[in-house]
């Protein structure tokens, strides 16, 4: 059996727009939505072996995701800038 990771506090009402948010807006990146998924599902107490199956998700990637967002809230979440050229297209034109 699994120890027990640290538990999410509440999520406060502003988080939980943001997550459910991205959860249904349909533009958001599939990854980003799981990944708010995975801490809305956290935050309401399950534990992470319940939140894997519920979502069909590997139990290390729910550690993960809850983890970031303890550390850094829902801008934990988005992706990271990944090394190597920089980009030519701006978030700008891609909004457009």
């Amino acid at each position: 059996m699994s120890r027990p990771g640290p538990k999410i506090p509440p999520v406060t009402a502003a988080q939980r727009a943001v997550l459910e948010g991205w959860v249904r807006r349909r533009t958001t990146a599939q990854a980003l939505a799981q990944r708010s998924r995975i801490v809305l599902e956290c935050a309401e107490g399950h534990s992470i072996m319940e939140v894997s199956r519920r979502l069909r998700t590997a139990p290390d990637t729910v550690r993960t995701w809850r983890c970031r967002f303890l550390e850094r809230g829902p801008d934990g979440l988005c992706d990271d800038p990944r090394p190597g050229v920089p980009r030519k297209i701006t978030d700008a034109d891609v909004g457009r």
